[in-house]
């Protein structure tokens, strides 16, 4: 994992509601995330999008215990974006605040009965997206996430663009693309994110998505910091 500067995706995540974090995975470790999906008896369950309606293309579920690698991943993005949570709890005016350790949340999340895993590979080839939607999985929401791609746009596949949007309150509206290469993590809201307005601070609803494959096959890590019920 490269050097992460957390005061620059803090900044962007206020002003922009996601943030881009380059080269958080050398290629080599792309490689080796995505060479994961067709090693079935590494997932917990494997979801076919267009059976349910969530788009077309598939993801799979990681299961307990999570690769090394992966669980030293997810450990250790958790403390800052803790803070960065908690900021904005503070912002929304909610009193509930996030442990310092990961392993302190997920014993919360396990505590009210979710324990299911929910980090995930994706996979999409020529056609597949993914509808615009929340991540929740149950009572206990960390309202932040990553996204890494693992592929190389304009070689391995073309389209797939990461996008997300926002709805302000009596306001259209507003979609975010966000350009990644190979290695690249996006951090974006799982649910809300507060906004500054003349009138004090607002809670915007997110939702985040994948456009249309043109062509290639794309391959994605999510990081999702709850577990689900």
């Amino acid at each position: 994992m490269t050097q992460v500067d957390w005061d620059d995706v803090s900044a962007q995540l206020d002003e922009q509601g996601c943030a881009r974090v380059p080269g958080l995975l050398s290629p080599d470790e792309c490689g080796w995330y995505a060479a994961l999906y067709d090693r079935p008896e590494g997932f917990r369950s494997r979801v076919v999008m267009e059976r349910h309606g969530f788009g077309r293309g598939e993801y799979q579920y990681f299961s307990y215990p999570l690769p090394g690698a992966l669980d030293w991943l997810r450990t250790r993005l958790y403390p800052p974006l803790a803070r960065i949570a908690n900021r904005w709890q503070a912002a929304l005016g909610q009193d509930l605040r996030f442990p310092a350790a990961h392993a302190d949340f997920l014993a919360r999340c396990h505590g009210a009965g979710q324990l299911r895993p929910t980090p995930l590979l994706l996979r999409y080839r020529a056609g597949d997206y993914n509808c615009l939607h929340q991540d929740l999985y149950g009572e206990h929401v960390f309202p932040l996430q990553v996204a890494v791609l693992l592929s190389r746009p304009g070689a391995d596949f073309e389209g797939g663009e990461f996008v997300l949007t926002e709805q302000r309150p009596r306001m259209q509206s507003r979609a975010e693309v966000v350009p990644l290469r190979q290695g690249d993590a996006v951090v974006f809201p799982v649910n809300h994110r507060p906004v500054q307005g003349t009138r004090g601070v607002y809670r915007v609803a997110m939702r985040h998505g994948v456009s249309r494959l043109r062509q290639g096959s794309r391959h994605t890590l999510g990081i999702i910091f709850h577990d689900a019920a």
